[in-house]
Protein backbone atom coordinates (compact mmCIF):
# COMPACT_ATOMS: atom_id res chain seq x y z
CA UNK A 1 0.00 0.00 0.00
CA UNK A 2 1.53 3.09 -1.22
CA UNK A 3 -0.05 6.26 -0.01
CA UNK A 4 1.07 9.74 -1.32
CA UNK A 5 0.87 12.51 1.52
CA UNK A 6 0.96 16.41 0.13
CA UNK A 7 1.75 19.44 1.95
CA UNK A 8 3.17 23.11 1.38
CA UNK A 9 6.10 22.28 3.78
CA UNK A 10 8.17 19.90 5.34
CA UNK A 11 8.54 21.91 8.04
CA UNK A 12 6.93 25.39 8.51
CA UNK A 13 3.83 25.73 10.47
CA UNK A 14 1.79 22.91 12.39
CA UNK A 15 0.35 20.62 9.89
CA UNK A 16 3.93 20.23 8.21
CA UNK A 17 5.25 18.71 11.77
CA UNK A 18 2.33 16.59 12.02
CA UNK A 19 2.41 15.37 8.33
CA UNK A 20 5.97 14.58 8.91
CA UNK A 21 5.53 12.45 12.01
CA UNK A 22 2.42 10.88 10.85
CA UNK A 23 4.39 9.47 7.72
CA UNK A 24 7.12 8.12 10.00
CA UNK A 25 4.57 6.86 12.46
CA UNK A 26 2.88 4.94 9.55
CA UNK A 27 6.57 3.53 8.06
CA UNK A 28 7.39 2.02 11.07
CA UNK A 29 3.79 0.36 10.88
CA UNK A 30 5.16 -1.19 7.54
CA UNK A 31 2.65 1.50 5.45
CA UNK A 32 5.06 3.20 2.37
CA UNK A 33 4.06 6.77 2.94
CA UNK A 34 6.17 9.57 1.69
CA UNK A 35 5.49 13.11 1.42
CA UNK A 36 5.37 15.71 -1.42
CA UNK A 37 5.87 18.81 -0.66
CA UNK A 38 6.76 22.44 -2.29
CA UNK A 39 8.86 23.64 0.29
CA UNK A 40 11.80 21.25 1.52
CA UNK A 41 14.11 21.49 4.43
CA UNK A 42 17.61 21.25 4.15
CA UNK A 43 17.00 19.30 7.16
CA UNK A 44 14.73 16.22 5.16
CA UNK A 45 17.31 16.58 2.18
CA UNK A 46 18.50 12.66 2.98
CA UNK A 47 15.03 11.88 3.81
CA UNK A 48 13.64 9.02 1.28
CA UNK A 49 10.16 9.69 3.15
CA UNK A 50 10.04 13.40 1.61
CA UNK A 51 9.89 14.71 -2.01
CA UNK A 52 10.13 18.27 -3.49
CA UNK A 53 9.28 19.61 -6.15
CA UNK A 54 11.92 21.00 -8.08
CA UNK A 55 11.77 24.62 -7.34
CA UNK A 56 11.12 27.27 -10.02
CA UNK A 57 10.82 30.78 -11.09
CA UNK A 58 6.93 29.44 -11.94
CA UNK A 59 6.61 28.14 -8.45
CA UNK A 60 7.07 31.36 -6.87
CA UNK A 61 4.74 33.50 -9.48
CA UNK A 62 2.24 31.20 -8.71
CA UNK A 63 2.65 32.10 -4.78
CA UNK A 64 2.61 36.00 -5.88
CA UNK A 65 0.04 35.84 -8.21
CA UNK A 66 -2.30 34.16 -5.46
CA UNK A 67 -1.57 37.10 -2.66
CA UNK A 68 -1.87 39.75 -5.78
CA UNK A 69 -4.93 38.98 -6.46
CA UNK A 70 -6.39 38.76 -2.80
CA UNK A 71 -4.73 42.27 -2.40
CA UNK A 72 -6.31 43.54 -5.43
CA UNK A 73 -9.81 41.83 -4.60
CA UNK A 74 -9.45 43.33 -0.78
CA UNK A 75 -9.72 46.48 -2.43
CA UNK A 76 -5.78 47.22 -2.44
CA UNK A 77 -5.06 46.10 0.82
CA UNK A 78 -2.92 44.09 3.05
CA UNK A 79 -5.87 43.56 5.56
CA UNK A 80 -5.50 39.50 6.68
CA UNK A 81 -3.76 39.37 3.14
CA UNK A 82 -2.54 35.61 5.07
CA UNK A 83 -5.79 34.82 6.60
CA UNK A 84 -7.54 33.68 3.85
CA UNK A 85 -7.11 31.60 0.45
CA UNK A 86 -8.95 31.06 -2.62
CA UNK A 87 -6.90 28.15 -4.29
CA UNK A 88 -6.64 30.32 -7.54
CA UNK A 89 -2.98 28.94 -8.30
CA UNK A 90 -1.17 25.51 -7.71
CA UNK A 91 0.72 22.61 -9.22
CA UNK A 92 -0.38 20.11 -11.47
CA UNK A 93 0.58 16.67 -9.75
CA UNK A 94 -1.67 13.63 -11.43
CA UNK A 95 1.15 13.38 -14.00
CA UNK A 96 4.15 13.14 -11.61
CA UNK A 97 5.25 9.18 -10.71
CA UNK A 98 4.94 9.83 -7.13
CA UNK A 99 1.29 10.51 -7.50
CA UNK A 100 0.38 7.41 -10.70
CA UNK A 101 2.60 5.21 -8.23
CA UNK A 102 0.56 5.58 -5.36
CA UNK A 103 -3.00 3.64 -4.25
CA UNK A 104 -4.09 6.57 -2.07
CA UNK A 105 -3.69 10.36 -1.81
CA UNK A 106 -3.82 12.31 1.59
CA UNK A 107 -3.88 16.11 1.46
CA UNK A 108 -2.95 18.11 4.35
CA UNK A 109 -2.19 22.01 4.51
CA UNK A 110 -2.29 22.72 0.70
CA UNK A 111 -2.51 26.49 0.41
CA UNK A 112 -0.75 29.51 -1.04
CA UNK A 113 -0.54 28.11 -4.50
CA UNK A 114 0.41 24.38 -3.93
CA UNK A 115 -2.60 23.21 -5.13
CA UNK A 116 -5.34 24.75 -6.28
CA UNK A 117 -9.01 24.32 -5.96
CA UNK A 118 -8.98 22.70 -9.52
CA UNK A 119 -5.98 20.90 -8.83
CA UNK A 120 -8.22 19.19 -5.90
CA UNK A 121 -10.56 18.37 -8.32
CA UNK A 122 -8.25 16.78 -11.13
CA UNK A 123 -6.84 14.52 -7.75
CA UNK A 124 -10.38 13.13 -7.55
CA UNK A 125 -10.95 12.89 -10.92
CA UNK A 126 -8.25 10.41 -10.98
CA UNK A 127 -10.35 7.82 -9.24
CA UNK A 128 -7.86 7.26 -6.52
CA UNK A 129 -8.82 6.77 -2.74
CA UNK A 130 -8.32 11.09 -1.14
CA UNK A 131 -7.85 11.03 2.26
CA UNK A 132 -7.96 14.83 3.30
CA UNK A 133 -6.71 16.20 6.90
CA UNK A 134 -8.59 19.00 8.11
CA UNK A 135 -5.71 20.51 10.02
CA UNK A 136 -7.77 24.32 10.01
CA UNK A 137 -11.59 25.12 8.68
CA UNK A 138 -10.40 26.10 4.86
CA UNK A 139 -11.54 22.89 3.94
CA UNK A 140 -15.21 23.21 4.48
CA UNK A 141 -15.25 27.45 4.38
CA UNK A 142 -14.86 29.43 1.61
CA UNK A 143 -11.93 31.44 1.77
CA UNK A 144 -10.87 31.47 5.79
CA UNK A 145 -8.58 29.11 7.76
CA UNK A 146 -10.19 30.20 10.75
CA UNK A 147 -14.19 31.57 10.96
CA UNK A 148 -14.17 33.21 14.62
CA UNK A 149 -18.00 33.58 15.31
CA UNK A 150 -18.89 33.86 11.58
CA UNK A 151 -21.35 30.75 10.38
CA UNK A 152 -21.71 31.99 7.14
CA UNK A 153 -20.00 28.95 5.80
CA UNK A 154 -23.00 26.62 6.83
CA UNK A 155 -24.66 27.62 3.83
CA UNK A 156 -23.33 29.46 1.12
CA UNK A 157 -20.53 32.05 2.23
CA UNK A 158 -20.82 35.80 0.98
CA UNK A 159 -20.30 38.88 3.01
CA UNK A 160 -17.03 37.89 4.86
CA UNK A 161 -15.59 39.87 7.72
CA UNK A 162 -12.37 39.20 6.47
CA UNK A 163 -12.50 41.40 3.38
CA UNK A 164 -12.25 45.02 3.52
CA UNK A 165 -15.84 44.96 1.19
CA UNK A 166 -17.80 42.16 2.13
CA UNK A 167 -20.78 41.42 -0.28
CA UNK A 168 -23.09 38.96 -0.94
CA UNK A 169 -21.76 37.88 -4.31
CA UNK A 170 -17.58 38.72 -2.65
CA UNK A 171 -14.84 36.46 -3.14
CA UNK A 172 -15.43 34.16 -0.13
CA UNK A 173 -18.98 33.07 -1.97
CA UNK A 174 -17.03 32.71 -5.40
CA UNK A 175 -14.63 30.53 -3.92
CA UNK A 176 -17.10 28.55 -2.07
CA UNK A 177 -18.91 27.53 -4.79
CA UNK A 178 -15.99 26.43 -6.89
CA UNK A 179 -14.69 24.49 -4.22
CA UNK A 180 -18.92 22.19 -3.87
CA UNK A 181 -17.60 22.08 -7.59
CA UNK A 182 -14.97 20.50 -6.93
CA UNK A 183 -15.49 18.18 -4.54
CA UNK A 184 -17.82 16.96 -6.86
CA UNK A 185 -15.83 15.48 -8.88
CA UNK A 186 -15.27 12.24 -6.76
CA UNK A 187 -15.49 10.62 -3.04
CA UNK A 188 -13.63 12.27 -0.32
CA UNK A 189 -12.85 11.28 2.84
CA UNK A 190 -11.82 14.15 5.57
CA UNK A 191 -9.86 13.58 8.69
CA UNK A 192 -10.25 15.88 11.65
CA UNK A 193 -7.33 16.14 13.96
CA UNK A 194 -9.98 17.30 16.55
CA UNK A 195 -13.79 16.25 16.96
CA UNK A 196 -14.47 19.77 17.62
CA UNK A 197 -12.97 20.20 13.90
CA UNK A 198 -14.94 17.42 12.50
CA UNK A 199 -18.25 18.35 14.24
CA UNK A 200 -17.43 21.75 12.50
CA UNK A 201 -17.11 20.36 9.26
CA UNK A 202 -20.21 18.21 9.61
CA UNK A 203 -22.40 21.66 9.27
CA UNK A 204 -20.76 22.75 6.16
CA UNK A 205 -22.43 21.91 2.86
CA UNK A 206 -18.72 21.17 1.32
CA UNK A 207 -19.22 17.92 2.72
CA UNK A 208 -22.10 16.35 1.71
CA UNK A 209 -21.09 12.77 0.43
CA UNK A 210 -18.12 12.77 2.02
CA UNK A 211 -16.60 10.67 5.03
CA UNK A 212 -15.47 12.12 8.14
CA UNK A 213 -13.29 10.65 10.68
CA UNK A 214 -11.93 12.28 13.65
CA UNK A 215 -7.79 11.03 14.35
CA UNK A 216 -5.50 13.31 16.24
CA UNK A 217 -2.05 14.00 15.41
CA UNK A 218 1.01 11.63 16.61
CA UNK A 219 4.12 11.80 18.30
CA UNK A 220 6.68 10.34 19.39
CA UNK A 221 6.21 9.32 23.01
CA UNK A 222 9.74 7.79 23.23
CA UNK A 223 11.29 11.05 22.32
CA UNK A 224 8.52 13.42 24.17
CA UNK A 225 9.11 11.88 27.59
CA UNK A 226 9.59 12.95 30.82
CA UNK A 227 13.24 13.16 32.55
CA UNK A 228 14.71 13.54 35.95
CA UNK A 229 17.36 15.45 34.83
CA UNK A 230 15.23 18.56 35.55
CA UNK A 231 17.70 20.60 37.35
CA UNK A 232 20.73 19.83 34.94
CA UNK A 233 18.39 20.51 32.43
CA UNK A 234 17.85 24.08 33.86
CA UNK A 235 21.24 24.97 34.25
CA UNK A 236 22.15 24.43 30.55
CA UNK A 237 19.49 26.56 29.41
CA UNK A 238 20.32 29.44 31.71
CA UNK A 239 16.55 28.77 33.51
CA UNK A 240 16.39 29.38 37.72
CA UNK A 241 16.44 25.74 38.93
CA UNK A 242 14.74 27.65 42.39
CA UNK A 243 11.60 28.38 40.65
CA UNK A 244 8.24 27.46 39.74
CA UNK A 245 8.42 27.42 35.73
CA UNK A 246 5.43 28.14 33.52
CA UNK A 247 5.98 27.70 29.68
CA UNK A 248 4.12 29.94 26.62
CA UNK A 249 4.67 28.84 23.07
CA UNK A 250 3.73 29.87 19.80
CA UNK A 251 4.86 29.95 16.23
CA UNK A 252 4.91 34.15 17.17
CA UNK A 253 4.91 34.76 20.54
CA UNK A 254 3.35 38.04 20.17
CA UNK A 255 0.32 36.58 18.27
CA UNK A 256 -2.98 38.38 19.71
CA UNK A 257 -4.77 35.06 18.64
CA UNK A 258 -2.98 33.03 21.10
CA UNK A 259 -4.23 34.71 23.60
CA UNK A 260 -1.43 37.12 24.57
CA UNK A 261 -3.64 40.28 26.16
CA UNK A 262 -5.33 37.57 28.30
CA UNK A 263 -1.99 36.01 29.09
CA UNK A 264 -0.88 39.01 30.49
CA UNK A 265 -3.94 39.77 32.27
CA UNK A 266 -4.25 36.15 34.06
CA UNK A 267 -0.72 36.51 35.19
CA UNK A 268 -1.52 39.95 36.94
CA UNK A 269 -4.36 38.74 38.64
CA UNK A 270 -2.32 35.65 39.49
CA UNK A 271 0.41 37.87 40.84
CA UNK A 272 -2.10 40.25 42.99
CA UNK A 273 -3.81 37.31 44.60
CA UNK A 274 -0.69 35.23 45.29
CA UNK A 275 2.46 37.71 45.72
CA UNK A 276 4.72 34.77 47.78
CA UNK A 277 3.67 32.20 44.82
CA UNK A 278 4.67 34.96 41.99
CA UNK A 279 7.90 35.77 43.92
CA UNK A 280 8.28 31.66 43.26
CA UNK A 281 7.36 31.23 39.83
CA UNK A 282 9.01 32.85 36.62
CA UNK A 283 8.16 32.06 32.77
CA UNK A 284 9.87 30.85 30.16
CA UNK A 285 8.29 32.45 26.41
CA UNK A 286 9.34 30.13 23.13
CA UNK A 287 8.60 31.86 19.85
CA UNK A 288 9.34 34.31 17.96
CA UNK A 289 9.03 38.09 19.34
CA UNK A 290 9.76 36.28 22.37
CA UNK A 291 11.53 39.21 23.87
CA UNK A 292 8.54 41.63 23.52
CA UNK A 293 6.45 39.67 25.01
CA UNK A 294 8.64 39.27 27.98
CA UNK A 295 9.22 42.90 28.37
CA UNK A 296 5.42 43.16 29.04
CA UNK A 297 4.74 40.65 31.48
CA UNK A 298 5.20 40.95 35.40
CA UNK A 299 6.67 37.99 36.27
CA UNK A 300 10.25 37.14 35.92
CA UNK A 301 10.72 35.83 32.13
CA UNK A 302 12.92 34.17 30.01
CA UNK A 303 12.78 34.41 25.94
CA UNK A 304 14.02 31.62 23.90
CA UNK A 305 13.16 32.87 20.51
CA UNK A 306 11.99 30.57 17.73
CA UNK A 307 13.12 26.88 18.13
CA UNK A 308 13.29 25.15 15.46
CA UNK A 309 15.27 21.87 16.86
CA UNK A 310 13.38 19.25 18.52
CA UNK A 311 15.46 18.23 21.21
CA UNK A 312 15.74 21.91 22.29
CA UNK A 313 12.28 22.02 22.36
CA UNK A 314 11.79 18.72 24.21
CA UNK A 315 14.72 20.16 27.05
CA UNK A 316 12.30 23.16 27.39
CA UNK A 317 9.23 21.27 27.84
CA UNK A 318 10.95 19.00 30.57
CA UNK A 319 12.61 22.20 32.49
CA UNK A 320 8.91 23.80 33.05
CA UNK A 321 6.26 22.71 35.51
CA UNK A 322 2.98 23.85 33.62
CA UNK A 323 2.10 24.88 30.38
CA UNK A 324 -0.17 27.91 29.53
CA UNK A 325 -2.57 27.90 26.51
CA UNK A 326 -4.27 30.98 26.39
CA UNK A 327 -4.88 30.30 22.61
CA UNK A 328 -8.49 31.68 21.26
CA UNK A 329 -9.15 29.37 17.81
CA UNK A 330 -7.30 26.21 17.52
CA UNK A 331 -7.44 22.70 16.55
CA UNK A 332 -5.02 20.18 18.36
CA UNK A 333 -2.06 21.85 19.30
CA UNK A 334 0.89 20.13 18.96
CA UNK A 335 2.34 21.87 21.81
CA UNK A 336 0.08 20.92 24.23
CA UNK A 337 0.28 16.85 23.10
CA UNK A 338 3.98 17.25 23.54
CA UNK A 339 4.40 18.83 26.90
CA UNK A 340 2.05 16.19 28.14
CA UNK A 341 4.29 13.36 26.66
CA UNK A 342 6.85 14.96 28.74
CA UNK A 343 4.39 15.23 31.87
CA UNK A 344 3.73 18.94 31.66
CA UNK A 345 0.09 19.94 33.00
CA UNK A 346 -1.67 22.44 31.09
CA UNK A 347 -4.18 25.61 31.85
CA UNK A 348 -5.79 26.46 28.38
CA UNK A 349 -9.14 27.94 27.49
CA UNK A 350 -12.29 25.02 26.25
CA UNK A 351 -11.99 26.08 22.64
CA UNK A 352 -11.69 23.74 20.15
CA UNK A 353 -10.19 20.85 20.34
CA UNK A 354 -7.98 21.74 23.84
CA UNK A 355 -11.12 20.19 25.79
CA UNK A 356 -10.70 17.24 24.14
CA UNK A 357 -6.92 16.85 25.73
CA UNK A 358 -7.36 18.69 28.99
CA UNK A 359 -9.54 17.67 32.05
CA UNK A 360 -9.75 19.64 35.06
CA UNK A 361 -8.13 17.63 38.20
CA UNK A 362 -6.99 15.07 36.35
CA UNK A 363 -3.84 16.56 34.02
CA UNK A 364 -4.06 20.07 34.17
CA UNK A 365 -7.28 22.62 34.00
CA UNK A 366 -9.66 23.59 31.02
CA UNK A 367 -10.88 28.20 32.02
CA UNK A 368 -13.67 29.60 31.01
CA UNK A 369 -13.11 30.87 27.41
CA UNK A 370 -11.61 34.46 27.29
CA UNK A 371 -12.10 34.29 30.99
CA UNK A 372 -8.86 35.60 32.44
CA UNK A 373 -9.54 35.48 36.06
CA UNK A 374 -10.32 31.84 35.83
CA UNK A 375 -7.38 30.89 33.98
CA UNK A 376 -5.41 32.28 36.91
CA UNK A 377 -7.18 30.05 38.80
CA UNK A 378 -5.81 27.32 36.86
CA UNK A 379 -2.56 28.38 36.84
CA UNK A 380 -2.70 28.66 41.01
CA UNK A 381 -4.72 24.99 41.30
CA UNK A 382 -2.14 23.48 38.99
CA UNK A 383 0.79 24.82 40.12
CA UNK A 384 0.36 24.70 43.93
CA UNK A 385 -1.54 21.73 43.44
CA UNK A 386 -1.04 18.97 46.36
CA UNK A 387 -2.04 16.25 43.83
CA UNK A 388 0.36 17.68 41.05
CA UNK A 389 2.47 14.51 40.94
CA UNK A 390 -0.19 13.01 39.91
CA UNK A 391 -1.23 15.83 37.30
CA UNK A 392 2.12 14.75 35.66
CA UNK A 393 1.60 11.49 35.01
CA UNK A 394 -1.75 11.17 34.25
CA UNK A 395 -0.85 13.93 31.35
CA UNK A 396 1.52 11.75 30.51
CA UNK A 397 -0.83 9.07 30.27
CA UNK A 398 -3.04 11.05 28.32
CA UNK A 399 -0.42 11.59 25.87
CA UNK A 400 0.91 7.79 25.45
CA UNK A 401 -2.97 5.91 25.31
CA UNK A 402 -4.38 8.93 22.97
CA UNK A 403 -1.60 10.26 20.70
CA UNK A 404 1.13 7.98 20.42
CA UNK A 405 2.56 7.34 17.08
CA UNK A 406 1.53 3.59 17.42
CA UNK A 407 -2.11 4.13 18.05
CA UNK A 408 -2.56 7.13 15.53
CA UNK A 409 -0.77 5.44 12.95
CA UNK A 410 -3.20 2.27 13.34
CA UNK A 411 -6.05 4.64 12.73
CA UNK A 412 -4.84 5.60 9.38
CA UNK A 413 -3.89 2.65 8.04
CA UNK A 414 -7.69 1.13 9.03
CA UNK A 415 -8.87 4.37 7.07
CA UNK A 416 -6.22 3.60 4.32
CA UNK A 417 -7.66 0.15 4.07
CA UNK A 418 -11.17 0.40 4.49
CA UNK A 419 -11.05 2.50 1.32
CA UNK A 420 -8.78 0.15 -0.64
CA UNK A 421 -11.51 -2.55 0.07
CA UNK A 422 -14.21 -2.80 -2.69
CA UNK A 423 -17.41 -2.27 -1.55
CA UNK A 424 -19.99 -4.99 -1.69
CA UNK A 425 -22.63 -5.13 -4.26
CA UNK A 426 -26.48 -4.74 -2.78
CA UNK A 427 -28.40 -8.00 -3.29
CA UNK A 428 -31.00 -7.98 -5.92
Amino acid sequence: MKVLHINTSDHQGGAAVAALRLIRALRRQGVDATLLCRDRSPVTANDEAVTGLPPSLCSRAKFVGERAEIFLRNGLSRHNLFAIDQGRFGHHLTALNAFTEADIIHLHWINQAMLSIEGIARILQSGKPVVWTMHDMWPFTGICHQAGDCTRWQSHCGSCPLLRRPADDDLSAQTFRRKKKALAQGHIHLVGCSKWLTALAASSPLTSGAGLTAIPNAIDTDFYAPTDRQTALREELNLPTDKRLLLFAAFKATDVNKGTDYLREALSLFAQRHPEWAAQTAIVVAGKESETLCDSLCLEAYPMGYVEDDNLMRNIYRSVDLLLMPTLMDNLPNTIVEAMACGVPCVGFDIGGVGQMVDTGVNGYLARYKDAADFATGIERTLFSPSYAALRRNARSKATGNYSEKVVAEKYAELYRSLLTPQASPQP
